[in-house]
């Protein structure tokens, strides 16, 4: 099963977080005459009909309760190769709090969302059974705690066979188990390989040292895309390099196409397990300024496209989008941008229907 992950919690808590539960924005029903069929109870048969966004020509926008790209929610995982998931938590963050209302706008920007992408030629829903898991339950008030109940709820997941895409907050350390070590391609304004905050291991920025010293990170495929800003030190790359990561910083990208780049990652992480992770600071924040720690000088959207566009064909068995900060963007912007992106997640998993 595929996930896509709405997620308003820190970067940080993907080191590691499990939740009470899946609390579904509305439960599943069967077939209605807002277009999106039933449920079914196996996605094994190729002729079983699967879930399909309302078109606007029949439904307009603005009517349907708020769910990624208006797909029916389901409280269980069970047989669906794909899900978007909510995770409104962000007391791990270091700088401008917000992102627990990530899921919520995303969710809202994602009515404009089509079915099919003609750029690619990737047709999701014709291939896929894709819904809506809702949010799940954190803790606001205890970030361990929220840890837990987030690992807990992923695990279930995981054990439906399904591929996560994480919106605004990343549980992916619990999305890849049963995955053995698996290759990353990052794209963030920030390493998030530092060791402690303030005393805490567990914080926004330092999820990815966490899941060196797990085990879970094939350090010969991570590439990390997009890295800039100031720092504390001189050698801020250091951590990542000395674990074989590949490191390519914003200015070695401005004004260029990263198609050529994608070719070099594709084979660089082969057919082995991939998972992608994508920080909305990553882009300039000029076009996403709702997030909580911008960097000028970012990627471009265009960019953005060429990064996800160029996973077509890998082995991906989990993404996540991060910190989409909607009270520094009130027109929508970035959340915007944030459900488009998913949505080109959603289009380079395996088995998405190309032509």
């Amino acid at each position: 099963m595929l996930q896509l992950l709405v997620s308003g919690c820190a970067r940080g808590l993907r080191a590691g977080v499990g939740v009470r539960g899946l609390l579904p924005l509305h439960p599943a029903s069967p077939a209605t005459g807002l277009g999106n069929p039933g449920l079914s109870p196996s996605r094994q048969a190729s002729n079983t009909p699967r879930n399909q966004p309302p078109k606007a020509d029949f439904v307009a926008r603005s009517v349907g309760i708020c769910s990624m790209m208006r797909l029916p929610v389901q409280a269980s995982p069970e047989g669906l190769d794909a899900a978007f998931i909510g995770v409104p938590l962000d007391i791990g963050t270091s700088n401008r709090p917000g992102a627990r209302y990530g899921p919520r706008r995303i969710r809202e920007e994602s009515v404009l969302l089509r079915p099919a992408n003609p750029s690619t030629g990737a047709l999701p829903f014709q291939s896929l059974m894709v819904a809506d898991l809702g949010d799940v339950n954190v803790n606001l008030y205890n970030l361990q705690d929220s840890c837990r109940l987030i690992r807990e709820a992923y695990q279930k997941i995981v054990a439906a066979g399904c591929i996560p895409l994480t919106l605004v907050l990343g549980a992916w350390r619990v999305a890849v188990l049963g995955h053995g070590p698996v290759g990353l391609v990052h794209v963030d304004a920030h390493m998030d390989t530092a060791d402690k905050a303030l005393g805490e291991k567990l914080y926004h920025g330092s999820p990815f040292r966490r899941c060196v010293e797990e085990g879970l990170l094939d350090c010969k495929r991570v590439v990390q895309i997009g890295i800039r800003g100031s720092s504390l030190t001189l050698d801020t790359y250091s951590y990542s390099r000395s674990q074989g990561f590949r490191v390519v910083l914003a200015e070695d990208c401005w004004l260029k196409s990263l198609v050529p780049l994608m070719g070099e990652v594709r084979q660089q992480m082969g057919g082995k397990p991939i998972y992608i992770s994508f920080d909305i600071d990553s882009l300039d924040p000029a076009y996403a300024p709702g997030t909580g720690t911008p960097e000028i000088a970012g990627l471009t959207p265009s960019q953005a496209l060429e990064i996800i566009r160029g996973c077509q064909g890998l082995n991906v068995v989990g993404c996540d989008l991060v910190e989409v900060s909607p009270p520094y963007d009130p027109f929508g912007n970035t959340a915007l941008l944030a459900a488009n992106l998913l949505f080109e997640m959603l289009c380079v998993l395996p088995k998405v229907t190309v032509v």
